[in-house]
């Protein structure tokens, strides 16, 4: 895929009252997807696109999760330990920058920039199948990860979560999303994204909205 700025960005900088810092740079992706790419195997990490949602959906839990319990999945996708020798206070550092990033912005209900890549051509063409049609499946699915392993979020009505997650899920194949029968009757009324950029506006939408939701969970 085409890396490594984001479709849509609106990237500035800085926030209008300038105390926030300046987002991870193409550079900063780029080290970290090499960061990511150099986890040793049988480990299998996300990608940064995959990272991204995984830590928006992190961010948007009712209860804050203490980084020791999701880094562990950025590095593995089951979650499995790193090699003693690995070195991985880079790799963090980098994660814990945009973590904080995101934080900041959806805590204030303010645009962000998902990490969606345009898809080269080759692999756009290669197969049917949102994994490689989509420019927007890692991201969803590093999002649903997040909620599949942290399942705070998914305590809340039904009814407030099925608007936002069918903007979100959407973008999953239709046979991945088991006992979801309001959920996929919701993707059937949704018109598709006119475009890519129109698609990720949906999906700092979707987010933000689940931080309400988040946040009315909480209060309970």
């Amino acid at each position: 895929m085409t890396r490594p700025r984001p479709t849509g960005s609106r990237r500035g900088g800085h926030t209008r009252d300038g105390a926030a810092p300046a987002p991870l740079g193409d550079r900063d992706i780029a080290a970290l997807q090499a960061l990511l790419d150099a986890v040793p195997k049988p480990l299998e990490p996300l990608d940064v696109s995959a990272l991204d949602g995984f830590l928006c959906g992190v961010v948007v839990q009712p209860t804050a999760i203490a980084p020791a319990r999701w880094l562990r999945f950025v590095t593995d996708a089951d979650g499995r330990a790193l090699p003693a020798g690995f070195d991985a206070r880079p790799l963090h550092a980098l994660v814990a920058r945009r973590e904080a990033e995101l934080r900041r912005a959806i805590g204030r209900r303010e645009w962000f920039d998902p990490w969606v890549f345009e898809l080269d051509d080759d692999v756009a063409g290669a197969a049917p199948g949102a994994a490689l049609s989509d420019p927007a499946y890692a991201w969803v699915a590093g999002f649903a990860a997040a909620l599949e392993t942290f399942p705070g979020l998914l305590a809340a009505d039904e009814d407030a979560l099925t608007g936002p997650l069918a903007l979100l899920y959407r973008h999953l194949d239709a046979d991945d999303l088991e006992d979801a029968d309001a959920l996929l009757a919701e993707i059937e009324t949704l018109e598709p994204p006119v475009d890519l950029a129109a698609a990720v506006e949906e999906l700092v939408r979707a987010t933000l909205l689940l931080a309400d939701v988040a946040a009315a969970l909480d209060a309970r």
